[in-house]
């Protein structure tokens, strides 16, 4: 009877273990050299968060990726932390440079009384719903 508990045992084991490897073999990792598409709603005007937004979005930006982001509630008060914040409007000039698109929320800007904006376009919910519909990452800051 033992001999038959410990023959099961090492056979279930092996059987496991075959399975996680067999799980292992078919995990697709994301590869450097496929560029994505990245979608970032950045809602906030904490600004070592969107510092930090805005710096990944520049660096994936670099490795090809096309990367969106839409300025949402307090997220419309970007260009004014570019002006409180030398790093903040080095980034975004640069992610912009990257060819980085901006798009900001007109509900947003109006609620705020924020007349224009020079980094990005007024958009609507629409914009926003295709932004994560379309992207195959999105990502919320």
């Amino acid at each position: 009877m033992r001999k038959l508990i410990l023959v099961t045992f090492v056979i279930v084991t092996n059987l496991l273990s075959l399975s996680a490897q067999a799980l292992r073999d078919n995990v697709k990792y994301n590869n450097p050299e496929e560029p994505k598409s990245i979608g970032i709603v950045l809602y906030s005007n904490d600004v070592e968060t969107v510092y930090n937004a805005i710096r990944l979005a520049a660096y994936s930006q670099e490795w090809d990726n096309q990367v969106q982001i839409f300025l949402l509630g307090k997220g419309v008060e970007l260009e004014r932390l570019m002006t409180e914040s030398k790093d903040i409007k080095e980034k975004v000039d640069e992610f912009i440079e990257l060819g980085g698109v901006i798009m900001g929320c007109q509900t947003c800007f109006k609620s705020r009384e924020i007349d224009g904006t020079k980094i990005c376009k007024v958009s609507c919910i629409q914009d926003l719903y295709d932004l994560v519909k379309k992207n195959q990452i999105v990502l919320t800051f």
